[in-house]
């Protein structure tokens, strides 16, 4: 008789089956040998689960390694476990995340914490859509990039937070930290290119907020940053400023189309000019066209 395929876990065994535990368990009670036993086992199962894409097995030997006084191992077997967890339980994924990132810091790791903490703030931002929670852990993984001198990682974090809290209504905080970020790259010959864009998104906060708030930080900007003034940017700015004081509906349009047309707006963009424009009286449908 023929025999039939085996199980996708390669043993014939389904990948939710005790035995591993079993074993595993048996195995830990014998002292630390068999504790490093039990450990391969763990793993042994868990790469059986990835294979029969069984992403909610519990296989993680986490706690079998901290009873061997590995930390290191330890907080990788929870990193591996919160990888599986988020094709199939987000918020368990999470929480492995997060025991991981307590023995990073504990280590001292905090760039591998930093790393872990964005993990679960994109997490957050997809599958959970929890942008205050997203929010926070890019604020934790920003100050841990800073105190480890990351300040090009950190950055990136905080115009994530930036990005948000601009989207949030949390105007003055966004405003902050692209005024920060901004003066940090102006002065460095690889990254001051991105400052124009900086303080253009910092200029249209405020802008939101209050037309004089605009004008002030525009010139501030612009003393700040000589090469500010002769971007597209700068002169979108100026045009927009200028036809929110007329209250002229179709100026504004035609500055933002002139500006869309070489370069393409983005969706936040797009949502800050949408926002200034209906504080002019009379702006008609509410889009950009």
């Amino acid at each position: 008789k023929k025999e039939g395929p085996k199980s996708r876990s390669g043993w014939g065994l389904a990948p939710g089956s005790k035995f591993f535990r079993n074993v595993a368990l048996s195995l830990h009670f014998r002292g630390n040998t068999r504790v490093e036993e039990a450990c391969e086992m763990y793993t042994r199962a868990a790469n059986m689960f990835k294979i029969a894409k069984n992403w909610s097995g519990e296989y993680s030997p986490s706690k079998l390694h901290m009873q061997l006084q590995s930390k290191h191992d330890s907080a990788t077997s929870f990193v591996d476990a919160g990888n599986a967890y988020k094709k199939a339980d987000p918020q368990e994924a999470i929480n492995c995340l997060n025991a991981a990132i307590d023995i990073y810091t504990d280590m001292g790791r905090f760039t591998i914490a930093a790393k872990h903490h964005i993990t679960i703030a994109e997490i957050y931002e997809a599958e959970l859509v929890d942008i205050e929670k997203a929010i926070a852990h890019y604020e934790q993984a920003a100050d841990y990039y800073k105190g480890e001198e990351s300040n090009s990682s950190a950055n990136k974090c905080l115009l994530k937070v930036a990005a948000y809290a601009a989207q949030l209504e949390q105007y003055q905080k966004a405003i902050e930290i692209y005024e920060q970020v901004g003066t940090n790259t102006m002065d460095n010959p690889l990254l001051k290119y991105s400052a124009k864009e900086y303080f253009f998104k910092a200029a249209l906060c405020h802008f939101i907020v209050d037309e004089l708030n605009a004008k002030l930080a525009l010139e501030k900007y612009e003393e700040m940053f000589p090469a500010f003034t002769d971007s597209r940017e700068c002169k979108l700015l100026k045009k927009l400023l200028e036809a929110h004081e007329e209250q002229n509906c179709e100026a504004y349009t035609e500055a933002v189309k002139e500006f869309d047309s070489i370069s393409r707006l983005d969706q936040w963009l797009t949502t800050m000019l949408l926002r200034i424009k209906k504080s002019i009286q009379g702006e008609g449908d509410g889009d950009l066209k």
